[in-house]
């Protein structure tokens, strides 16, 4: 369905319902991670912990042994500056949640593990509250749509926007790093 330009409308938090498919994406998109990473960041603050912090646990554990800048690299795209995750890392060796070997490889100390299961918990739960009422097929829908209006930005060339045809719906590897960002 395509809204006839007339139909565009300005951002409206208060529309009704009918009128949804003349919002703009970029206010909704943005109102929504507003809104969920300051419920994700208030939340952890309870526990002493900050969102760079859990993504970089997270990545450690996974990532069977990376080194600081390694970790930095993949964590870029989700981090707001350069500094974050490095100061994260910082953070994390200080705390004793992380430790790096002689070849600089960082690894999750049994501290780290513990912390580790502590954030998912709490995170777990923010996330089941979140999406409370939102069937999966929704959200993935939800999902699909955003990675299709992030193809089509890039499918138009210098211009950014394109006609993004059938099947271009390509984002995969920023998409999953998005992912990565909500937790």
């Amino acid at each position: 369905m395509t809204v006839p330009p007339e139909r565009v409308a300005t951002a409206d938090p208060f529309v009704a319902e009918a009128a949804l498919a003349a919002q703009p994406i970029g206010y909704w998109s943005g109102a929504v991670h507003k809104a969920v990473v300051e419920q994700l960041r208030d939340a952890m603050a309870t526990i002493d912990v900050t969102q760079p912090q859990w993504w970089t646990l997270t990545r450690v554990d996974a990532g069977g042994g990376l080194t600081r800048d390694e970790v930095a690299a993949q964590l870029a795209d989700v981090a707001e500056s350069g500094h974050e995750v490095p100061r994260a890392v910082d953070q994390l060796l200080h705390r004793g949640w992380i430790a790096a070997d002689p070849a600089g490889r960082l690894h999750l100390t049994d501290a780290g593990r513990v912390a580790q299961g502590r954030i998912r918990e709490l995170v777990t739960g923010l996330r089941a509250r979140i999406h409370e009422g939102i069937p999966d097929a929704d959200y993935v829908t939800a999902l699909q749509v955003m990675r299709r209006m992030i193809a089509n930005t890039q499918a138009g060339g210098e211009g950014g926007v394109g006609s993004g045809g059938a099947g271009s719906g390509g984002v995969g590897e920023a998409a999953d790093r998005e992912e990565s960002r909500q937790d």
